[in-house]
């Protein structure tokens, strides 16, 4: 075959998962790409290649020119194709082999392997989408729902960047304009009022807040939360934990300390994936390795969203039960009163009434809820998933959820913080040149999240969770 030069540094991959298909896709992306697919592919006499968005039917060939599959070739030309650059598409039938000999016959022709995410590392960089748009390429891909793929399509379509890139323009402005009052007085610029100056950060914040709100949706809708089952031994953790799957992951017998470790498994639940911890009972542990699934239990209550704490609702609380109630204060909890099925719903109403009455007041920040269940018959679990969900989305509006990357929410959260602070400052009569400061950095914030700001180790960071091909 004739070797064609890596001129433009084209680019290679299976563009399809591994194994058996009915088609598998190799793509090339970059300046000899067309070239390059030529020395690999042979039409039927009088045809050439096909036209751009066009596909032709073609024989992939072996260094001997020896035909080893029928395939299709498309041809997309820059700039209107995925990357922005000349891209080719050569369809084998699937299989492992087929593609990996056709992808290994360009690489020796001068195509370079690409890396993970490469195709939509250069889309952005060539300016077909931002980098918000091609953060949602994965989001689409790894949704579990269709609530996450239709949120992942939304922000795929731009509703983020154009959120996003309205608000940074109307603080570019606010912040201009104070800059050229500080910097030329003497050009006659109106002269703004703390008053008009609060205002117009005050607008900016409930904007940036709605977004946040977007995006927070769109986050547990990719991600969802991790709900840590933890309480004592043997109160019904694993066969919750079973119970909630529909299947017995975890071990069950009536030994306390049966869990030794931490079983993780992803339910979903109306749109929502719930990450399902299931932990050791805390107790005085009687050996070392019960000692250590003790230690990552903790480890687990700290890391998780949702604490689902489990009692034997059939027996009464004991003082143990009440000191590892009281640690529950400080994160989001659910206390389950597990095995309804052992004692009368009366007897459990009066248990819920005594856990509630444990339960301090005043504690806004803190989301708490007290339900009876079992775990055997299955009573109460819709009703603790119902729960799960409530905690997670916080009564908010899921069906408005940008699919973001938790970097880009931290994005958002510091742009919002930035503008608490310039509204802070501009109360307390800091100085304009404070607040010019603080509306900028709000700014910045909103520029890293769009792309407009960026270094290579950002992109490398977000493009490394990419596939190969993609």
């Amino acid at each position: 075959m004739e070797q064609v030069p890596a001129s433009g540094d084209t680019i290679a991959a299976i563009a399809t998962a591994w194994g058996e298909a009915g088609v598998a896709i190799v793509r090339l992306s970059g300046l000899c790409a067309v070239e390059l697919a030529k020395t690999v592919v042979r039409f039927k006499a009088g045809l050439g290649f096909p036209s751009p968005r066009f596909m032709r039917v073609a024989s992939f060939v072996d260094k001997d020119e020896c035909a080893i599959d029928e395939v299709l070739v498309a041809h997309f030309a820059a700039p209107k194709s995925y990357t922005g650059e000349d891209v080719v598409e050569i369809h084998t039938h699937g299989g492992s082999l087929v593609a990996q000999l056709c992808l290994e016959a360009l690489i020796r022709g001068g195509a370079r392997m690409a890396e993970p995410g490469e195709f939509t590392k250069r889309a952005f960089l060539n300016g077909r989408i931002d980098l918000s748009q091609a953060e949602s390429v994965l989001g689409i891909i790894r949704s579990r729902s269709e609530e996450a793929l239709r949120a992942a399509t939304r922000t795929l379509s731009g509703e983020l960047s154009a959120f996003a890139g309205d608000i940074r323009e109307e603080l570019l402005a606010l912040q201009s304009a104070l800059e050229v009052e500080l910097d030329f007085p003497e050009e006659g610029t109106p002269y703004r009022s703390d008053g008009e100056l609060l205002d117009s950060i005050a607008t900016l914040r409930l904007s940036l807040e709605d977004l946040m709100d977007r995006c927070s949706a769109g986050l547990l809708l990719r991600e969802g939360i991790r709900v840590a089952l933890t309480g004592r031994p043997n109160v019904g953790k694993s066969s919750l934990l079973n119970a909630l799957l529909k299947q017995a992951r975890a071990i069950v017998t009536a030994i306390p300390g049966t869990t030794r470790d931490v079983i993780e498994e992803v339910i979903t639940y109306r749109g929502i994936p719930i990450r399902l911890v299931d932990t050791a009972g805390l107790r005085k542990p009687s050996d070392e390795i019960e000692a250590r699934g003790i230690d990552r239990t903790l480890a687990e209550l700290r890391r998780a969203d949702l604490c689902l704490w489990v009692l034997d609702g059939s027996a009464p609380l004991d003082d143990q039960d009440r000191a590892y109630i009281e640690r529950l204060w400080d994160k989001d909890h659910i206390i389950v009163l597990n095995k309804l099925d052992l004692n009368s719903s009366d007897q459990f109403s009066a248990a819920e009434d005594d856990v509630r009455a444990m339960c301090p007041q005043g504690r806004p920040a803190i989301q708490s809820s007290v339900l009876s269940l079992s775990a055997k018959t299955g009573e109460g679990l819709d009703l603790l998933k119902d729960n799960i969900v409530s905690f997670a989305s916080n009564s908010g509006a899921l069906n408005a959820g940008l699919n973001v990357t938790a970097r880009q929410l931290a994005e958002v959260r510091e742009s919002l913080l930035a503008l608490a602070e310039a509204e802070t400052a501009t109360k307390e009569k800091a100085g304009q040149d404070v607040t010019a400061g603080l509306l900028s950095r709000a700014r910045e914030c909103l520029e890293r999240l769009l792309g407009l700001s960026y270094d290579d180790a950002l992109l490398d960071a977000i493009f490394s969770h990419f596939c190969v091909g993609k």
